[in-house]
């Protein structure tokens, strides 16, 4: 795990890493602050030509389709890095006709897994070390000028990172809509990530089925008030009614922009000034509709010993997901902010590209905020 979260640490800083597979090495570059020079430093080090890796949501913005998760875009001497950065995430961006996808190796697949835990736009230029530069590479390796990673690890590291949670500390914090309130700090097994339960009132007078909100956080929304979201309001008005109904849990979880961190998350804010709704944004940097999962959640409730839950939200995968992990929804309350002219387009797209429960605020209804029948998201 330590050398995963190492090699993550320095793709995160523009550092190349090699990733060890069964197949073939690779070496992998992360596509932000790759420039002409990186470009060709990997190109002289690996000794074969390099390849742009994207995500199958990417090459889909790019007029291409494919089954495979991860393709490789194979990259000529003379393309730019400007170029390649262009085909990787720019919005209007089209690969030359000439050029076609292939499928990617193991170690091209655990590159971009390491570039979505690391929060990090998913694309990156690996090349694969040929025979004739490997006892280089490995020189490189062995005085620690390239840090070195097997593929397996990897992928069971991309499987277990959220479990094994570590409560860490606790406090007593009023709030304004929830006088009596803790925050419990968990901590994730990597250390990357925290997330806090906010446990509103006493257990001891919980109801049967215990008021549990799964709040992402919104730095943008939460903090500043910004008006492109509900967000900031959708939180405050889950600690107000979770407290109106005799306490609960508020899961403040470290899923920011829905998974895809604050920086992709601002990227993706400036594509839809272009007129991208927030699911074409997120795609067009190869991300899928919705990067979150719900592990975290799961295991902190289990800690926390809630198993029966009514749940503040309009997203029919939290539902789901609190299905398949074991814990019972009894209950479903929907949870609304204010609809405005800055974020209607934000909230249409959500209700009609992601299925999310929101015909009330969208009308204008009065009704707004009630306890719904519990529906169960449609099988997929």
């Amino acid at each position: 795990m330590r050398q995963v979260e190492r090699a993550i640490f320095d793709l995160r800083r523009g550092l190349p890493v090699l990733v060890r597979a069964a197949n073939s090495d690779v070496l992998v570059h992360p596509l932000e602050g790759c420039d002409d020079e990186a470009l060709a430093a990997l190109h002289a080090l690996s000794g074969n030509e390099p390849a742009l890796a994207v995500t199958r949501h990417r090459l889909a913005r790019l007029g291409l389709d494919t089954a495979d998760r991860i393709v490789r875009i194979p990259l000529d001497p003379a393309d730019t890095a400007e170029e390649v950065v262009a085909w990787a995430s720019a919005e209007k961006s089209a690969l030359p006709p000439e050029i076609t996808p292939q499928s990617a190796n193991e170690g091209t697949v655990a590159a971009l897994d390491m570039m979505r835990i690391g929060l990090l736009i998913p694309a990156a230029v690996v090349g694969d070390v040929s025979d004739a530069q490997r006892a280089r590479v490995e020189t490189l390796v062995a005085d620690g000028s390239i840090l070195a990673v097997a593929a397996e690890q990897v992928d069971a590291y991309a499987e277990t990172r959220s479990n094994f949670l570590k409560r860490t500390s606790d406090a007593e914090i009023p709030l304004s809509h929830a006088e009596r309130a803790r925050f419990v700090m968990f901590r994730e097994a990597d250390g990357m990530r925290e997330h806090i339960a906010i446990v509103i009132g006493d257990p001891n007078d919980w109801s049967d089925a215990v008021p549990v909100r799964l709040h992402s956080a919104c730095l943008t929304g939460d903090l500043f008030g910004s008006l492109r979201c509900d967000c900031g309001e959708q939180l405050r008005e889950s600690v107000r009614a979770i407290d109106e109904r005799g306490g609960g849990v508020l899961l403040y979880l470290a899923q920011e922009g829905r998974g895809i961190g604050l920086a992709n998350k601002l990227r993706a804010y400036t594509l839809q000034d272009g007129g991208l709704d927030t699911v074409d944004a997120d795609h067009v940097l190869g991300f899928g509709d919705d990067e979150r999962t719900y592990g975290v959640a799961l295991e902190m409730l289990e800690q926390l010993e809630i198993e029966r839950i009514e749940l503040l939200t309009n997203n029919p995968e939290k539902i789901a997901a609190m299905d398949q992990g074991g814990v019972e929804v009894v209950n479903r309350r929907g949870i609304y902010g204010k609809l405005t002219k800055q974020n209607r387009r934000y909230l249409d797209a959500k209700a009609k590209r992601a299925g999310h429960w929101l015909e009330d605020v969208l009308n204008g209804s009065e009704e707004a905020g009630r306890v719904t029948a519990l529906q169960r998201p449609a099988a997929r």
